[in-house]
């Protein structure tokens, strides 16, 4: 199965540069998301001297911050006979292999009364080079203070040409900042730490014109929205709050690449004022905008769906890619390469948000003949597209090695899925409209399914295909997973299909090579022939790997594919009940919660794949795919399944997490409470089945839509049984 279904990995690097993507800040720490301790930390001592730590971690402090909404906290005592130290560790994640280039580590330090600076800890950095960790010699960073003082916040900035001893090509591979004992005094010291980072030589920006803002309130939460253009040379956007409209507080900060900051209170029935400033790399602020006010309010069940489908919507919306309209991977990540499947994700949370009044029919119809008309005219091979597309060139980005670099059919199925949809939905007479339909039913037509069976008599398609290395990664495609939609799509379609007998022949396969397929992703032969029969948790199963796998698996081959209206032999009923035992079994597992994980019960609950704290990892309920990290969208994209318990997951993840899970697209990617671990980035195959899903719960939309297309109506004709 592949990689993102088997493994727990993070993909960080790519063989291949695309154009013009834009470079990161290279910012060890500026806010720690989650109270607590540091994730991205570490902290040891021996008596005795002492550093306080929580599980090794360094402590988030609120006490003190250069920018909100906190910093982290250095509370040491330095003795004879006894040592200390801590570290900072750069946070990598997928899609953040373009950084600026460092000339010197900078941080914000604040020191309580009774230090001085020759008590100040040593300084060193760290870097991976080719694989091989190396560290700098540790200097005395009290040299670089611009002024030392005390009970005030002050600038350290060490030229990196001072750390002496460290091997590396690029700062991007200088990881780490570490900290240790300097002094023998015996004393206990309380210094606090903000904005660790290597900086770039980035001139400040004049005259910079602040952005007027709108804002709106919900439950807990206020959003607040600007024009981010023209902001790209900026270091951040600063956000005020007053509870009395006269006194302003710094409350947060945003990049400028966003141009929406959630501001979540947790205070319902109350007026807030807010203002903005643009923040230079020196940190000198503009002139403040104008501000605003929003009163939060309790809200019912229907109006905390509508909150949250909206949020989510949003990363397909304000968060996409600006030449192509389509998605991105995960936000923050690459800002110029769009993904595929996601995109397909996204065009029916679109379709959604015109039926809610988030948008107008008239501005989803200009984004989606912006889509057309790139996909068009973007690479494709044998009309399949790849994985990832450069959206400012139309060319494939082999973001997962350059073995990847051709067609992903599985990616193909998700983003058709989107299409064929929309082609449905855009049905007047209009010239616009007629150009969306005509221009999918062209791209549907273009597409060459036959071909990916590999050879005439194979009974499986392919999940990929290379121009230059042909059928290098020769995964076929076997059920039990994410990829029924991929043969459903193969058999519908008009020009290209392939038989109806691959339904059996291929996904639900009864070979030796198929049962070893499932048996072996799945570590057990419950599901090896494709039909279960067990019972898990009090459930019975006729269909899935293992107790049903992660929970994605019903999820994105049936956000358009309606379960309710498919039967095959190996299901009881129709596969709508099949899910909905899946779900259940997920849920009784993470309320019996057998691994006794912080948090789990009923309402956090849905074990799927989502980011972690060790990477990228599907998970399962199941002992060896579970450590313990939940993704909102595991119950939140089950509402069609188990409404009661889903809308307990949500008002748990938004009244209990929100401080640290919601955001401007929604709640993020995952948490996991056993490390005080929460995603900074949301994804986008995970925000849109979220949105999706509860609107099939809702009104059945996307079902309704996507089932009445005529080619999907034969092929479920033609494979299943009435």
């Amino acid at each position: 199965m592949k990689l993102r279904i088997i493994f727990c990995l993070l993909v960080i690097r790519c063989l291949s540069a695309p154009a013009q993507e834009p470079e990161y800040d290279h910012i060890f720490f500026d806010n720690g998301l989650m109270a607590g301790r540091y994730y991205y930390s570490r902290a040891d001592y021996t008596s005795p001297s002492y550093i306080q730590n929580i599980e090794n971690k360094l402590p988030v402090s609120e006490k003190e911050y250069f920018t909100a909404k906190n910093s982290l906290l250095l509370n040491y005592v330095s003795a004879p006979n006894g040592s200390w130290s801590a570290s900072i560790l750069y946070h990598d994640w997928r899609g953040k292999d373009f950084v600026k280039e460092g000339k010197s580590l900078d941080f914000k330090l604040f020191v309580k009364s009774g230090t001085e600076a020759e008590e100040l800890p040593l300084i060193a950095i760290g870097a991976i080079n080719k694989k091989e960790t190396t560290t700098s010699s540790f200097i005395n960073f009290n040299d670089y203070i611009s002024q030392f003082k005390q009970e005030e916040w002050v600038s350290v900035s060490i030229p990196l040409s001072e750390f002496k001893n460290l091997s590396y090509t690029n700062t991007k591979e200088i990881k780490e900042v570490l900290f240790k004992q300097n002094s023998q005094d015996g004393k206990e010291h309380t210094l606090y730490i903000d904005q660790v980072e290597l900086s770039p030589i980035q001139k400040p920006v004049s005259n910079v014109i602040v952005p007027a803002i709108k804002a709106k309130a919900y439950e807990r939460h206020v959003d607040l929205w600007w024009d981010k253009s023209g902001l790209e040379n900026i270091k951040y956007i600063k956000i005020y709050r007053s509870e009395d409209g006269r006194e302003f507080k710094q409350v947060g900060i945003q990049y400028p690449y966003t141009g929406r900051y959630a501001d979540f209170t947790n205070e319902p029935n109350k007026t807030f004022s807010y203002r903005i400033a643009c923040v230079n790399y020196d940190y000198s602020e503009s002139q403040p905008s104008n501000i605003v006010e929003s009163t939060t309010r309790y809200m019912t069940d229907e109006q905390l769906l509508d909150m949250v489908q909206e949020a989510s919507f949003r990363y397909y919306w304000d968060g996409a890619e600006p030449n192509s309209g389509l998605a991105l991977e995960n936000i923050p990540g690459r800002r110029n390469m769009i993904a595929t499947g996601a995109s397909g994700f996204g065009m029916m949370a679109i379709v959604t948000g015109v039926e809610r009044g988030y948008i107008t029919r008239e501005e989803a119809i200009q984004r989606f003949k912006k889509i057309v008309a790139f996909l068009d005219k973007a690479e494709t091979f044998h009309g399949g597209y790849a994985h990832f597309i450069d959206g400012t060139t139309g060319k494939v980005e082999p973001f997962f090695g350059m073995r990847d670099n051709g067609a992903d059919m599985v990616e193909t199925s998700f983003l058709f899925q989107g299409l064929l949809t929309a082609r449905q939905y855009f049905d007047k007479n209009s010239d616009d409209e007629k150009y969306i339909r005509n221009t999918i039913t062209k791209l549907w037509k273009n597409i060459e399914w036959d071909w990916f069976k590999k050879t005439k008599d194979s009974k499986y398609l392919y999940w990929h295909w290379s121009p230059d290395q042909e059928w290098v990664i020769n995964h076929n495609l076997i059920g039990w997973n994410e990829t029924m939609i991929t043969y459903l799509l193969a058999i519908a379609s008009p020009t290209h299909g392939v038989g109806k007998d691959m339904y059996y022949s291929g996904w639900a396969s009864q070979e030796k090579l198929a049962q070893d397929y499932r048996a072996d992703w799945g570590q057990t032969r419950d599901g090896a022939m494709y039909s279960n029969g067990n019972t898990y948790f009090g459930v019975k199963l006729d269909v899935g790997v293992s107790n049903g796998g992660p929970l994605f698996f019903i999820h994105y081959s049936y956000l358009g594919l309606d379960p309710h209206k498919i039967k095959d032999k190996y299901v009881s009923e129709n596969y709508f009940e099949n899910f909905r035992n899946i779900a259940l079994i997920n849920y009784r597992y993470c309320v019996e919660n057998p691994k006794k994980n912080i948090g789990y019960g009923a309402d956090n609950w849905g074990l799927t794949a989502s980011d972690g704290p060790w990477g990228y990892c599907a998970a399962e309920p199941v002992d060896h795919q579970d450590a313990g990290t939940m993704a909102p969208t595991g119950a939140l994209a089950s509402f069609p399944y188990l409404p009661e318990q889903s809308m307990a997951a949500l008002k748990n993840y938004y009244r209990n997490y929100g401080s640290f899970l919601w955001g401007e697209y929604g709640f993020r990617d995952a948490f996991n409470l056993n490390e005080n671990w929460c995603a900074n980035i949301y994804m986008g195959l995970n925000q849109a089945p979220v949105t999706v899903m509860i609107e099939n719960y809702r009104t059945g939309l996307i079902w309704n839509l996507f089932m009445k297309d005529p080619d999907v109506q034969r092929m479920v004709k033609e494979v299943f049984i009435k």
